[in-house]
């Protein structure tokens, strides 16, 4: 359990806010678009989820506390940097351990909502698919159509555009956690993710730019909700984090 002086001194990154806390020490942040979860060297401190040092072994941020201790933020799950919304921590170790079982057990419901160019042929489906996730480069590839991992995904059309291109605003509720399956599932239905640089439509991202001006990948993490046991009692969380006003403007494009 954490105190009030706890959170108070979290270095929070440029524009991350804290949009839900309990009392057992779980948090959930809004991420920017453009932050990373966590640096991966010592250079991306200023561009990650806090201005901390981040111990990759135990999957955590430390920075100074008075009297030579150190304050810990265990990070819980993660999210590419394009991608903005609710990321969850835990002020201690042993509800950490508790909470990431939830997401590998897949007891975690994550809401999504994205913008993408096209419009889906029915209000509402779910997709499966099988797909293959490979390092190339140091970056993570994954492919649909082809590999042995299962992805299964939620979509509810949200609005349809009228303008051109014409857009959609989708609500995206993953039911398995494959590495960039919103964005690689969406891209295989011919309803790319307005600007997704690795798996879109490289011409139809340059001419929404220029028309709206938005040049990031409209991928946003809505909503987390989940039931964990811990200290002998089951706890619900429930965390939202806005969706960034540009969707909706860039919705009637």
């Amino acid at each position: 359990m954490t105190d009030e002086a706890f959170w108070a001194s979290v270095p929070l990154g440029r524009g991350v806010e804290i949009v839900a806390r309990d009392e057992c020490g779980l948090v959930a942040l809004a991420k920017p678009e453009g932050l990373l979860s966590h640096p991966n060297t010592s250079r991306d401190g200023g561009r990650s989820l806090l201005r901390a040092e981040y111990d990759h072994d135990e999957e955590c941020y430390r920075w100074p506390a008075s009297g030579g201790a150190v304050h810990r933020l265990w990070l819980l799950n993660r999210l590419d940097s394009a991608t903005s919304g609710v990321i969850l921590a835990a002020g201690a170790g042993e509800l950490a351990r508790t909470v990431r079982e939830q997401f590998r057990r897949m007891q975690v419901a994550k809401i999504y909502v994205a913008l993408v160019f096209g419009v889906p042929r029915t209000a509402a489906e779910v997709w499966r698919d099988m797909v293959a996730v490979e390092r190339r480069g140091g970056h993570l590839r994954t492919a649909a159509g082809r590999g042995r991992l299962p992805a299964e995904s939620r979509m509810t059309l949200l609005r349809a555009g009228s303008g051109v291109p014409r857009c959609a605003l989708i609500r995206l509720e993953p039911r398995t956690g494959r590495s960039h399956q919103l964005r690689v599932q969406c891209a295989r239905r011919g309803l790319p993710i307005a600007g997704d640089q690795t798996y879109g439509d490289f011409r139809a991202n340059r001419e929404f730019a220029r028309q709206t001006g938005v040049k990031r990948l409209c991928l946003h993490s809505l909503e987390t909700s989940f039931s964990y046991e811990h200290g002998g009692r089951t706890h619900a969380f429930a965390a939202r984090a806005p969706l960034p006003p540009e969707f909706e403007r860039a919705a009637g494009v």
